[in-house]
């Protein structure tokens, strides 16, 4: 029997219906384990992977993977107002984005500003050419060294090794951060460029 953080149990909070169901015709267990699962991707503020809910959750994968695919489509019916979103490899709970402009008094911190176009694009060829040395995305964008510190004190990039090249540089690569951010499960999701698209952004 599952143990709530009290010291309870957490079946024994279920309403009981006389075909020992609950309300809404699951079994306590299947009961307790969306409740915890609800609790855990509210509690975590990050992206909470199919493994990691299933050592949480004691089930296996596939299981666990039915249960959030009904939780979610239970909130929607609901109309809780936040929904559960898959990126970056998981799972997390996030607000309607039509609710999140008037709830923005109630966000914090206070948004970053907003990355100006060359940063944007300095982020593109790291993105779409990872691992990539700063002196190959001058070469391919040009800007300024500072930028891809920006990136770095964003959380969008960070160093992922060093090149093989003369004097080791670093290599540069995407973060958890930047997929979180452009609401991505992983980077094979990117949009695919063609060689036009691509040498139109690296011409500006």
């Amino acid at each position: 029997m599952t143990r709530a953080a009290d010291g309870g149990s957490l079946d024994s909070r279920v309403p009981q219906t006389p075909e020992n169901q609950t309300p809404t015709g699951q079994t306590p267990e299947e009961y307790a384990a969306r409740e915890l699962l609800g609790a855990a991707l509210l509690a975590s503020g990050r992206p909470l992977g199919i493994k990691e809910l299933a050592g949480l959750l004691a089930l296996d994968p596939a299981a666990v993977l039915e249960l959030v695919e009904r939780y979610a489509r239970s909130l929607e019916m609901v109309g809780a107002g936040f929904r559960v979103e898959g990126v970056a490899g998981g799972y997390r709970l996030v607000i309607e984005p039509d609710l999140a402009a008037r709830l923005s008094p109630l966000l914090a911190p206070p948004p970053l500003p907003t990355l100006s176009s060359a940063a944007l694009e300095v982020l593109a060829v790291i993105a779409y050419r990872q691992p990539i040395t700063r002196a190959e995305i001058e070469a391919m964008r040009g800007g300024s060294p500072g930028t891809v510190l920006t990136l770095q004190e964003r959380e969008l990039v960070k160093v992922v090794g060093k090149s093989s090249a003369v004097g080791q540089p670093l290599l540069y690569g995407t973060t958890e951060r930047f997929l979180l951010d452009f609401g991505l499960n992983s980077l094979e999701e990117l949009p695919e460029l063609s060689g036009q698209e691509f040498g139109d952004l690296l011409r500006g």
